[in-house]
């Protein structure tokens, strides 16, 4: 069981297969089907989430309004780490954009993992700098750059949004009307024509 979780973290760290077998004690699959939340705002986030396949949609409300902050797929991490750390309650909403396995370890778990074998706490520490990088990133991107740049380095390292999530979505992502989407597109292939 857990077997995308197992490779991912042997590419990550040396871990015997004695070690990969703790996973099983310690982690456990959730389905989901799609539209279903793996976490709703109010709630206490107490939990890390890897996607073992689909894809799950981080946001929040303002102001009446869905906030796309961003979409994560498979053999990646999720979770509220502000609700997560601080153990308060979360304002991010997780729902599967479509049907979902995760593998999920609540915290007292993952102390528990950390003092069974420090290996884990150091790959929990490369894969907390790896959400919090594309975290910058994402920041950076929509505090810079005009929307026409944000949507093509999203299609150019990032093709698959355009293949598996709704253009509303990949619009609220980019921060811009699901029409100003449709002009950018119209716009991005008629260069690409000429």
């Amino acid at each position: 069981m857990f077997i995308e979780l197992k490779e991912y973290c042997k590419k990550i760290v040396d871990v015997s297969d004695l070690e990969l077998e703790l996973i099983d004690h310690h982690f456990v699959q959730r389905t989901l089907k799609k539209k279903e939340y793996l976490l709703e705002n109010g709630s206490i986030c107490n939990f890390l989430g890897f996607i073992a396949k689909g894809s799950i949609r981080h946001f929040h409300i303002k102001n009446g309004l869905e906030k796309t902050c961003d979409i994560s797929f498979e053999n990646t991490w999720v979770t509220d780490f502000q609700s997560f750390t601080t153990e308060t309650t979360c304002i991010m909403n997780l729902q599967a954009m479509e049907n979902a396995i995760i593998y999920t370890i609540e915290k007292k778990q993952l102390g528990e993992l950390y003092r069974k074998c420090p290996k884990y706490e150091t790959f929990g520490r490369l894969m907390a700098e790896e959400v919090a990088n594309r975290a910058t990133r994402i920041a950076i991107s929509l505090s810079s750059e005009k929307p026409e740049e944000r949507y093509l380095n999203l299609i150019n390292n990032r093709p698959d949004f355009f293949q598996r999530i709704p253009q509303k979505h990949i619009a609220n992502f980019l921060g811009i009307s699901p029409e100003s989407l449709s002009r950018i597109r119209a716009r991005v292939q008629k260069k690409e024509k000429s």
